[in-house]
């Protein structure tokens, strides 16, 4: 029995894992592991047909990864997508660029020029704006005051918060709060 790992592209939550593993089982891959990016596959007595894979993940909105520097530009996206969105506030309030090279393993200037050379704005750019995504959704859920958005998401302040939004989206948050016109942006189109 031989195993194989997949590199995915966009996959974002858990049910796009749980679409990843339906897809796969329904291909005859007996699933062994998925998570936020990747999944490994037995090829039990089947020949792991790589083109057929990715046509099934492409028709589900996902991208089979082949290059090995666009796999971890996925998996900086990742390791950003899941402090932004992770329900404890502890991580945020680390030195972000020593938790994505901590994660990875890898020197984080070396990512960080990667990033910038594959997707044109720079990992901060993008944390940026994965925050200002998740500080809409908890805006638009109303549960939860500025002061505890800022305090959630490892801002410094309420000011600091608004600020940057302003400047990402144009308008204040009370004015998105209240118009909520406003359409918030899937975690995998944030940057577009």
């Amino acid at each position: 029995m031989a195993t194989i790992k997949l590199y995915i592209k966009n996959m974002v939550c858990d049910r796009c894992n749980r679409v990843v593993a339906e897809e796969l089982n329904n291909l005859g891959y007996t699933v062994l592991q998925v998570r936020l990016g990747e999944a490994e596959i037995a090829t039990t007595g089947k020949e792991a047909d790589l083109e057929e894979i990715r046509t099934v993940m492409r028709e589900n909105g996902f991208e089979l990864l082949d290059d090995r520097k666009t796999k971890l530009i996925e998996q900086v996206k990742l390791v950003i997508i899941e402090l932004v969105h992770q329900d404890e506030e502890a991580e945020l309030h680390v030195n972000t660029s020593d938790h994505i090279a901590g994660k990875l393993g890898l020197d984080y200037n070396y990512l960080s020029n990667l990033f910038s050379s594959f997707e044109g704005i720079t990992i901060e750019k993008y944390l940026i704006l994965q925050r200002i995504e998740r500080v809409k959704e908890l805006l638009v859920y109303n549960e939860l005051s500025l002061k505890e958005i800022a305090y959630k998401l490892g801002y410094s302040s309420v000011a600091h918060l608004s600020n940057q939004f302003k400047k990402v989206t144009g308008l204040t948050p009370s004015h998105f709060k209240q118009i909520k016109t406003e359409k918030r942006k899937t975690i995998d189109k944030v940057q577009e």
